[in-house]
């Protein structure tokens, strides 16, 4: 079999997102299909491979790509699970394209090259405007989620009012706490990896679904911090900011998310302390904690953001510290052992130096190179020697410990005289 030969029951035509790209001339993946005038039993009989749980998708045996028959959707229960779905030869491809959530995501494309847009969608892609379909779009609370990742995605697109009025009472009805935790944790993950991660959550403010979905992120807008450290004042913007400042760096998901929550104790702060923040850092740690609990988040992403969280402030003042100082700082990262870690710490930490107003985003920031000198300057160190020399002398643990100890806070006072000399 061939994929000139494999012939598709009924209609196929391309849908969503590799039409909505390819009219912005944006590079797309994995082309998704929907067939129209097909049962399941013809879809097999000539050669597709079933994948679909809820409704009938099936995958090119050749090419791999997605073909679903075409198909309604029905509300049956709260929350983006309680959907009947109908999926027949007699539902057309203006149905199937009713129920999708945006406007740009609702046009096809037939064999022939023929635009299928019955419901405005390039006109809306003209305009940079993100607007939904039809009133289906509050049937599924992922779709704010998904509208929110869209604006970060498309920097220069608005959202529609009327849609965003329709996310509000989505939010005012309950619908987003019926997501379940690994789908908004999915969600907001890839929304961290767009061009613009601050307009996700600008997104989620205006409809007020972040104070549903991440309260702890949400309280930090209209908190104060010290002008002379944050001439941005806001933490809530500062943070925006700083994950702005990680795009800049090509940072990786669990460095954006570690500078999305390194602050998170700020919006604990008691009023009559502001704008001060002492011992934000260990309620942020605190705070890191539970949100990664209550979505799950994967143990890499969780652990890096508890690390920024705790030491954020000791690495900005790093330059001060003797070696002494640094050794005990790297120990308490677990730099030693996780040093691929503590490099993203880093990076994290340049960010949050970054994503400050005034002249900050174009100052140095030398504290990442200083610590990751020291680190290779402790690891040089060959704590096995030294055991096998105390031991062999009769020696104590506790001697070797203190040798070890001692043998690196020499190699960081010698790299940092090295430092300071050159």
């Amino acid at each position: 079999m061939t994929a000139c030969i494999l012939r598709v029951p009924g209609q196929a035509y391309v849908v969503g997102g590799a039409v909505r790209d390819a009219l912005l001339g944006r590079p797309h993946g994995d082309r998704d299909w929907v067939v129209v005038g097909a049962t399941p039993q013809q879809m097999i009989d000539a050669g597709f491979v079933p994948v679909g749980r809820d409704f009938p998708v099936f995958l090119h045996p050749l090419s791999h790509e997605e073909y679903a028959l075409a198909r309604t959707e029905r509300k049956t229960a709260p929350g983006y699970r309680g959907f009947a779905v109908h999926a027949a030869p007699d539902v057309t491809l203006q149905d199937d394209l009713l129920r999708r959530d945006l406007t740009i995501n609702a046009m096809a494309r037939a064999a022939d090259g023929t635009l299928i847009d019955p419901y405005g969608g390039q006109r809306d892609l003209q305009a940079r405007v993100l607007r939904h379909v039809s009133a289906a779009f509050a049937e599924d609370p992922v779709r704010i989620l998904r509208l929110a990742r869209f604006a970060a995605r498309f920097g220069d697109f608005s959202v529609d009012p009327e849609t965003l009025a329709l996310m509000r009472a989505m939010v005012q009805a309950g619908e987003v706490d019926a997501l379940v935790p690994e789908r908004v944790w999915q969600e907001l993950a890839r929304g961290l990896m767009e061009p613009q991660p601050q307009r996700l959550f600008a997104v989620l403010r205006d409809c007020g679904a972040l104070a549903r979905l991440l309260p702890e992120v949400d309280r930090l807008w209209g908190v104060p911090q010290r002008a002379d450290y944050h001439p941005e004042i806001d933490t809530g913007v500062h943070v925006m900011l700083v994950l702005q400042a990680a795009v800049d760096l090509g940072a990786p998901l669990a460095v954006r998310w570690a500078c999305l929550m390194h602050d998170l104790g700020k919006g604990t702060t008691p009023a009559e302390v502001l704008p001060r923040h002492i011992g934000h850092e260990q309620r942020s740690v605190a705070l890191a904690a539970a949100v990664a609990r209550r979505l799950r988040v994967p143990t890499d992403c969780a652990e890096l953001a508890a690390v920024v969280a705790a030491e954020h402030g000791n690495i900005h003042k790093c330059l001060s510290f003797g070696a002494e100082a640094t050794l005990r700082l790297l120990q308490r990262c677990d730099a030693l052992r996780r040093p691929e870690r503590f490099a993203l710490a880093l990076l994290a930490c340049e960010a949050d130096h970054r994503g400050r107003g005034g002249d900050f985003p174009r100052q140095p920031y030398p504290q990442r190179a200083r610590l990751l000198a020291a680190l290779a300057a402790a690891q040089t160190v060959d704590a096995g020697a030294i055991a096998q020399r105390i031991t062999q002398s009769g020696g104590k643990p506790a001697a070797i410990a203190q040798a070890v100890q001692s043998a690196r806070e020499q190699a960081l006072a010698d790299s940092l005289a090295q430092e300071e000399s050159g």
